[in-house]
């Protein structure tokens, strides 16, 4: 009986994590389930600049796969995952704050502030990181209360 309950446990359990990973996915701004257009996530962070990530060198975390320039990389980002992901789903910021829309971002243009990473749109003479950075404090509040209605 016991052994039943247990398996009913995990049947249950797992079935919950699937729809989170289905959530996440339907959510999140990806190109065939990979994040941030294949760019590796810890480079930002390690190396301060954008860097294309390799599919040789991947990993899925709830759903959503995400490429690494060096192995070093991945390693660091599966020690902590939810550090390196960016923040809305990998949506820009600045029109998750000012709009509560999402929008696609140019992976080359981010900021790292109070260790998150942050995307931004930045195309035909609009870089929304500009108008991002006078008005980050009262952004990124807008920001946090759109994506949680979003990703309800």
């Amino acid at each position: 009986m016991k052994k039943l309950v247990l398996l009913l446990l995990i049947l249950v359990s797992g079935s919950s994590f699937a729809q989170n990973d289905a959530k996440r996915v339907s959510q999140y701004n990806l190109e065939n389930k990979v994040g941030i257009q294949g760019y590796d996530p810890v480079g930002y962070f390690n190396q301060g600049k954008a860097v294309k990530g390799k599919k040789e060198i991947s990993t899925s975390y709830q759903g959503v796969t995400y490429n690494f320039s060096s192995v070093e990389n991945k390693n660091t980002f599966l020690k902590n995952p939810s550090k390196y992901e960016p923040q809305y789903g990998g949506w820009c910021a600045y029109a998750m704050g000012s709009a509560g829309k999402k929008v696609e971002i140019n992976p080359e243009t981010f900021k790292i502030s109070d260790g998150k990473l942050y995307l931004f749109y930045n195309a035909y003479f609009n870089n929304t990181l500009k108008s991002w950075n006078p008005e980050e404090a009262e952004l990124k509040v807008k920001a946090d209360n759109n994506w949680k209605k979003i990703y309800k």
